[in-house]
């Protein structure tokens, strides 16, 4: 992933809760004919680890036996921003060029497949415990043994991490303004999100809108 100067996250207090927050993903391995294994998933961030699941028969499990590394491409907050949108002033508007805002955070390392039942079932308690919190369940090794069999749980220790925040950070303040505000007033899927990125790092970069 190409990470331009402007969109560079501004360090691990900003991609982590990010990461965290979004907790779905796609898991990407090599598979053995050669071709990308990529696999839907939730997951949890805990630590320096990504902890998920998969059916014993995913596809994934053989490509990793082959090759442990993998990748967890995160993407959202995305928004369509208009050419118009990118002329303020005097600027003509036929001349804008459009542009899409988003988050992206990848997480790079090596994984490691659980097949022991009370070790699948120790991740399936973490993922539980945060993804709905407080809400009570059944214990996994307890409730559902004989599930438990037909899933591995796969711990991703992550070696390296690319993230970028693509939120104007290439243009000035003034033009960002005129983009935050057209966001606001289309208010449709991800512009509140986008939105709050270009002001959160506008004002992390003193320059705010």
């Amino acid at each position: 992933m190409f990470v331009p100067p402007a969109d560079r996250t501004l360090g691990e207090h900003e991609w982590r809760p990010w990461v965290a927050a979004q907790g779905f993903g796609q898991v990407v391995a090599a598979g053995p004919d050669g071709w990308p294994v990529v696999v839907p998933t939730q997951f949890v961030l805990e630590g320096d680890e990504v902890l998920f699941h998969v059916a014993a028969a995913n596809p994934l499990l053989a490509a990793l036996a082959a090759d442990a590394r993998a990748v967890l491409a995160v993407a959202g907050d995305w928004a369509f921003v208009p050419s118009a949108w990118k002329a303020v002033g005097d600027d003509d508007p036929l001349l804008g060029i459009p542009t899409t805002y988003y988050a992206a955070v990848q997480l790079r390392g090596r994984a490691t497949v659980l097949d022991d039942p009370a070790d699948v079932a120790a991740v399936l308690r973490t993922q539980l415990a945060a993804i709905q919190p407080g809400l009570a369940v059944a214990d996994p090794a307890e409730a559902h043994g004989a599930q438990l069999r037909g899933i591995r749980a796969v711990r991703l220790s992550v070696g390296q991490v690319v993230a970028k925040f693509k939120y104007g950070g290439n243009v000035d303040a003034e033009h960002r303004r005129g983009v935050a505000e057209r966001l606001d007033r289309r208010a449709g899927p991800g512009d509140g999100a986008a939105a709050a990125h270009l002001r959160r790092r506008s004002a992390a970069a003193g320059d705010p809108v």
